[in-house]
């Protein structure tokens, strides 16, 4: 009778063949189960199998057939973050929470760039959706409420960030930027200012028409009129400040101070009046919005209202594992309320 013997993995060095779980199994001298515990980091196999099982798998060069594993677990593991852009102080804090608190829970991110622009956003979604990704992190500027809506009524899960829609708010993971607006200038107007200019961010974004809306209850509050010519429609990033400052004071109009809707945009604005030889704040004050870190080691250093980005990055991470992976034991704030902070930007007018 002929009896075949299993063949020895260490062959397999010598050739072009690709390794298999079972091939690891042997060499190991473990169970194909015990193989499979260690692979997705099971806590019951002991650090000495799990060691031996690592050497098996580095001996033989073994690499995990993620695509077949998530053809037969319906689960890639993985899980896709569009966001607007990958530079700048904004979104990498954001991306770091995202993805240190799936990396935790042994599932990896795949990230994608929208540029705030609607053909690309949507050609973004669906590169995730064709990776297979369990879930979607979606931080989207131009593409419609009702294409989010749509799109959260499909099979692969979705939770946005920085976007609120009544109807699907459940799926959101956003901060009260009016009020986050109101406070901005009601700061300002409480130190006794009435001429005052505002740079607002792109008003295509939500966020933006938001933070402007909350500006202008805080001067109807106070009985100043809101003026269209001591207002400029910025791009929340440094140029666009400083474009906006270059316009508010060719207006010749009386300004004591300024609420910027997103710090970088103040540290721009902030710049041109350093070089006019305007100072801040005995001359001008301003507010910003963000507060992102390198402001508060300029000199006057920023007063701003928080924008916790980095947190809401990390309760969307939360919101896929407990929603996608069933993890039960963590909890998701959805809304989070702005925080002022007051710093030397800002002083009373005489």
């Amino acid at each position: 009778m002929l009896v075949l013997e299993p063949c020895d993995p260490r062959r397999l060095l010598k050739t072009n063949y690709m390794a298999t779980i079972y091939d690891v199994s042997v060499m190991a001298g473990v169970s194909l189960a015990t193989v499979s515990r260690v692979m997705n980091n099971n806590t019951k196999v002991s650090d000495k199998t799990k060691q031996k099982v690592l050497d098996a798998m580095a001996s033989l060069g073994y690499r995990p057939n993620t695509i077949a594993q998530s053809l037969a677990s319906n689960c890639s593991n993985s899980v896709g973050v569009l966001v607007s852009q990958l530079d700048g102080p904004y979104y990498g804090p954001m991306m770091t929470e995202i993805e240190t608190a799936l990396r935790s829970a042994n599932k990896h991110v795949i990230i994608a760039a929208g540029h705030s622009d609607e053909k690309q956003e949507k050609e973004g979604v669906e590169f995730l959706l064709s990776r297979g990704c369990d879930a979607l992190i979606l931080d989207v500027e131009a593409v419609s409420d009702e294409y989010l809506v749509q799109l959260s009524q499909a099979s692969t899960p979705v939770v946005f960030i920085n976007r609120y829609i009544e109807s699907i708010k459940d799926h959101c993971i956003y901060l009260e930027n009016e009020l986050g607006g109101y406070m901005a200038t009601k700061y300002i107007l409480s130190l006794g200012h009435k001429d005052v200019a505002y740079i607002s961010g792109p008003l295509y974004k939500l966020d933006a028409r938001d933070r402007l809306k909350g500006h202008k209850r805080a001067l109807q509050e106070h009985q100043i009129p809101f003026d269209p010519a001591l207002c400029f429609e910025g791009n929340f990033r440094e140029f666009g400040g400083s474009d906006a400052m270059e316009y508010l004071l060719s207006q010749n109009k009386q300004i004591t101070a300024v609420v910027c809707a997103s710090d970088q945009m103040a540290s721009g604005a902030i710049s041109v009046c350093l070089e006019r030889g305007l100072r801040v704040p005995d001359d001008i004050s301003f507010m910003g919005y963000d507060n992102i870190p390198f402001p508060q080691y300029i000199s006057p250093k920023l007063s701003t209202v928080n924008n916790p980005i980095h947190e809401m990055g990390k309760m969307a991470a939360l919101w896929v594992l407990q929603q996608v992976y069933n993890d039960k034991a963590v909890s998701v704030e959805s809304s989070f309320t702005p925080e002022l902070f007051v710093r030397d930007s800002a002083k009373a007018i005489n």
